[in-house]
């Protein structure tokens, strides 16, 4: 074991560390655990742009009191710089089912009062979204919520926010990143916590939260006729079991069936491999009632509550697991038809996407004649936009990918909450149609184009991979391909130099947003590969959008089977298998 090492091991067994943690630390010494050792200590837990994320235990590179006591002091150091002395800082937090969630709640909120803050705090766990309203609902300067999204139940995360209810963007970002790294022992943290200065928030808050949501709906009426439509629904052992079913119901819907086996909050997760939606394995319970029930639709949310998979019947009666794609065009699209069909269309609305995110939806948008802008990839920066064109402009609502959407803008997160009760009604409208929600996409494809999205995410591990990783990019920057699968390169988009050129006629325009080290290519066929090295694992995703006419929905079958096959070749020419 290194010095360094074993020097930070020591300085935990003889410093104000509690007894537990010291015996913790003298067991797996005792026994020899010397690489769970390493990996607890070979470095600090990085706070990066989001919060924390990381695996629960003992040591500096675990997610402990005190590793969320140091963050939540930096946050407060921080706050108190950017805030003229003598305001009253307010600060809200919330967290989810994960284990010691508790714990990590009580941490953050007694680091705050211990630092004089306001504490907004709800008496047990909460969807995240609800933590955004809150910070906008109570004036508050900031907002924590404890949770790891998806990820495996090992780890816990800590998600800072800030003053408009969103993730940390620019320049806060790397300033809080500053402060916590200024923190080098635990004796400048302080945890002594004030309870008089806690605020508890329970069910009355709820209730202003799932009325905001239902005061967007665009079809109550649809709603009163449809309301028995049945609906399974499944919050994977976690928050949305709290909301969901209330907000279905304020929404109107009277016939919603919750998988009971995943409807107990528990941060073992006991009943899946990942608690992530995205994941066929994840819904199979669900699915498996819903094809029981012959129920419409199925929806289920993460841990946290900020992002939604669904499943409906297809053209053959089975049920289909639907992208975060083909669920956010279908969204954007019922949005904005339902607003044209109630003449709430100004010319001033818009909506938001990232640039990885279907170009379906900029092509539905575009036959609204509302602005469809596009952002980097993660939903703070959907925020930002928001924030930007806030009295200037009115947001209907946007979405990414990765299965989070929002409508409206009382909430600066992405909303599994929100997302859920509009899922439903867009299918009820189209079942008063006498359509099912595949019908409608299927509309869409032979309205716009069938447009289909593939992932891929290749990891190459340690400094070698991480090192082949910055060549990849470096070749593709610097040597683009003249085609892709046979189709001319027409338009390569760097956002590291914030450069879009067109390769047809050599015309370059700035790219007007941050830098990022993301590459995109556009061909003549309409094909879209973006390139996106991750910031903190050593692992590059390849984004995959490509397109064809859909003449009418007896081809779907045909033509998606075409459009499988494109993709292939297009991983193949561009030699990433």
């Amino acid at each position: 074991m290194e010095q360094e090492i074993r020097e930070k091991i020591n300085a935990w067994l003889n410093g104000s560390y509690d007894q537990e943690t010291k015996n913790t630390i003298q067991h797996l010494l005792d026994t020899d655990q010397t690489e769970e050792l390493v990996d607890s200590f070979y470095k600090d837990l990085e706070f990066g742009t989001g919060g924390l994320r990381g695996i629960m235990g003992v040591g500096s590179n675990r997610m402990n009191k005190y590793t969320i006591g140091a963050a939540t002091q930096g946050l407060a150091n921080y706050l108190k710089l950017n805030y003229e002395e003598g305001t009253q800082i307010r600060v809200a937090i919330a967290h989810d089912s994960r284990n010691n969630c508790e714990l990590f709640t009580k941490t953050t909120a007694d680091v705050f009062t211990a630092n004089g803050f306001e504490v907004y705090l709800f008496e047990s766990l909460r969807p995240t979204p609800e933590l955004s309203f809150a910070i906008r609902e109570f004036g508050c300067h900031a907002g924590v919520v404890l949770t790891a999204s998806h990820n495996p139940k090992e780890y816990n995360g800590y998600k800072a926010y800030w003053n408009d209810g969103a993730q940390l963007i620019a320049p806060h970002d790397k300033n809080v990143i500053t402060e916590v790294q200024k923190i080098q022992s635990i004796e400048e943290i302080k945890f002594e916590g004030n309870d008089d200065l806690i605020t508890t928030l329970g069910d009355e808050f709820d209730e202003k939260y799932v009325s905001m949501i239902q005061s967007l709906s665009v079809y109550p009426e649809v709603i009163e006729a449809q309301s028995d439509l049945k609906i399974v629904f499944s919050p994977i052992h976690g928050t949305g079991v709290k909301l969901v079913p209330q907000v279905l119901e304020k929404f109107g819907f009277k016939n919603v069936h919750l998988v009971e086996e995943q409807s107990t909050p528990d941060g073992n997760f006991p009943t899946v491999v990942y608690p992530n939606p995205e994941e066929a394995e994840a819904m199979s319970i669900a699915v498996k009632k819903a094809t029981e029930l012959d129920a419409d639709l199925v929806m289920a949310t993460d841990p946290d509550s900020d992002r939604v998979g669904i499943a409906v019947k297809n053209n053959k009666g089975e049920f289909q697991l639907l992208n975060g794609n083909q669920t956010g065009s279908l969204l954007i699209y019922y949005l904005l038809d339902a607003w044209k069909n109630k003449n709430k269309l100004t010319g001033k609305e818009y909506i938001v996407k990232t640039i990885v995110t279907s170009e379906l939806i900029d092509t539905i948008a575009e036959s609204y004649k509302v602005e469809c802008l596009n952002t980097l990839t993660g939903f703070k920066f959907i925020a930002g936009k928001i924030l930007e064109l806030e009295g200037k402009k009115q947001f209907i609502g946007g979405g990414e990918e990765s299965y989070g959407y929002l409508v409206g803008d009382s909430v600066r997160d992405k909303d599994a909450i929100a997302s859920c009760a509009f899922i439903a009604e867009m299918v009820a409208y189209a079942k008063n149609q006498g359509k099912s929600i595949f019908d409608l996409l299927l509309d869409l494809y032979v309205e716009y184009g069938f447009f289909k999205e593939h992932l891929i995410s290749i990891t190459k591990k340690g400094k070698a991979g991480a090192e082949e990783i910055q060549e990849m990019m470096k070749k593709f920057r610097e040597n683009p391909p003249a085609e892709i699968n046979g189709s001319k390169l027409v338009l390569v988009k760097d956002y590291e130099n914030q450069v879009a050129t067109n390769l047809l006629t050599g015309e370059k325009e700035t790219i007007d947003l941050p830098k990022s080290n993301v590459l995109q290519f556009f061909t003549e066929d309409g094909t879209k590969i973006s390139a996106r090295p991750s910031g903190t694992e050593p692992k590059i995703k390849f984004y995959f959008g490509v397109k064809e006419s859909l003449d009418s929905k007896e081809n779907y079958e045909q033509v998606n089977a075409q459009l499988d096959e494109k993709i292939q070749n297009v991983i193949k020419s561009l030699e990433l298998v």
